[in-house]
């Protein structure tokens, strides 16, 4: 009896049964010689009953061993013990592709084009030593966490295939993907393998196999005379073209080769997948934008200016810009985001200024000498006042003098705004003092004391 711990050829012992089949059950084992972690398929006690099965199917495993393909699983051994025959093979760390499609029921096209490229590549690696696989099927396509893919379970099916379809439900799977020429009792080629991957696509795209049925027999029956129901709406025709070619019910109308499915597969998968990924984000830089018409003008002419600005400085605009002149280099706009630039025509005579945060960019100067000049007027009219008043108060003080006989008289006169003749205010004096003494002196004109 097959369970944990036993040990098949005095190396292999058995730890825990991973997989089961129509051709037997495949454990994780451990190789005591070499101390790594094998797959050890154990076929079928019935199987070995076949005339020649044996000797067959150690030679089928033989030229397997010579393949040397990433997507190929190694074979290390072959033998038989207690009435039993076992296969020795790498241990692959991933799930079947049949649990995949269990749990997520569909797989989008890239996905599915980049597997069915994996596993054609694989199958023209066997094909290129001879050997036909016979038995594609999800179950047999391990799928490793890094997404690679690897073929298992070669030369198994092809002298079990009459007696599988005569067994009800004992190969469902088996039945579900052979192909056409197969079922009718031809002799399984490599077209065969390529027409059980486009069922396998088929599958994945669409989340069921082309044909169901209640028994083998008739499931492969509809793969010799029943068309597939078509492929989901959402398959590109890139992808569709490639399975329903595949699917073709006469061999020579399939892909030439696994080869040659392989490179259209991968071609698909390729400019799927440039479609669905979203473009390369680069880092936000501004925009550089083109300056409005009267930046420009701005950037070229200087601008009116009034008050003390002076006009007199300010070159006479010309005409247009001249043809030689370069356009200034676009530079990142510093205005805010709600900037947008004033519409409709300048203002005649005047290049229309920019606008910032939404006023004339010259109003502020304007309002300021505006209040400058408010303020100079009002100093101005003040200081006349001042002025005026004390004017006034000077002349109502001299008259006062005057009045009183004050001695300084030229002094009130000039207080008074009067200028006193020098020459007059002497001879003046002369007459007077000439009076007093009795005496009475001619006009000499004017003289000098």
């Amino acid at each position: 009896m097959i369970r944990p711990g036993v040990t098949l050829g005095g190396r292999y012992r058995l730890e825990e049964r991973i997989a089961g089949g129509g051709m037997g059950d495949v454990w994780r084992g451990t190789d005591d010689v070499l101390g790594r972690t094998v797959a050890v398929k154990i076929l079928l006690p019935a199987l070995l009953d076949e005339p020649g099965f044996a000797e067959r199917f150690r030679g089928e495993a033989r030229t397997m061993a010579t393949i040397n393909h990433p997507g190929v699983v190694d074979v290390y051994d072959y033998g038989s013990d207690q009435q039993l025959a076992f296969l020795v093979m790498e241990y692959v760390e991933g799930d079947a592709l049949s649990r995949t499609l269990s749990r997520v029921g569909r797989l989008t096209p890239a996905r599915t084009m980049a597997l069915v490229a994996q596993a054609a590549d694989a199958l023209q690696a066997a094909h290129a030593n001879g050997i036909v696989h016979r038995d594609v099927k999800p179950g047999n396509l391990l799928v490793r966490p890094n997404g690679t893919l690897v073929l298992t379970d070669f030369g198994i099916a092809r002298s079990a295939l009459v007696g599988q379809l005569t067994v009800a439900g004992a190969v469902l799977g088996t039945a579900s993907y052979i192909s056409p020429e197969q079922a009718a009792g031809d002799t399984a080629t490599a077209a065969s393998d390529v027409y059980a991957l486009g069922v396998v696509a088929y599958q994945c795209l669409s989340g069921h196999r082309p044909f169901d049925g209640s028994t083998p027999i008739e499931i492969a029956m509809k793969h010799v005379r029943e068309t597939p129901r078509p492929l989901p709406g959402d398959i590109p025709p890139a992808v569709r073209a490639i399975v329903e070619r595949a699917l073709a019910k006469d061999p020579t109308a399939r892909w030439p080769s696994a080869a040659a499915m392989a490179a259209v597969a991968r071609q698909a998968a390729a400019s799927l997948t440039t479609v669905a990924q979203p473009p390369v984000s680069q880092p936000m830089r501004a925009m550089p934008t083109s300056p409005a018409p009267s930046q420009q003008a701005r950037a070229s002419v200087p601008r009116p200016t009034s008050g003390a600005r002076g006009a007199a400085s300010v070159p006479s605009v010309p005409s247009g810009p001249p043809a030689s002149t370069p356009s200034p280099a676009p530079v990142a706009s510093p205005m805010p985001p709600h900037y947008r630039p004033q519409s409709g025509p300048p203002m005649s005579g005047y290049p229309q200024q920019q606008m910032q945060g939404g006023k004339p960019e010259g109003t502020f100067g304007r309002q300021v000498l505006i209040v400058l000049a408010v303020v100079l007027a009002l100093l101005v009219l003040l200081c006349a006042g001042v002025i005026s008043f004390l004017y006034r108060q000077g002349n109502a003080n001299a008259a006062a003098e005057i009045a009183l006989g004050d001695r300084s008289s030229s002094t009130a006169i000039l207080r008074m705004g009067v200028v006193a003749d020098p020459v007059s205010t002497a001879s003046y004096r002369l007459m007077k003092a000439d009076a007093q003494f009795g005496q009475i002196r001619p006009n000499e004109g004017r003289q000098t004391l």
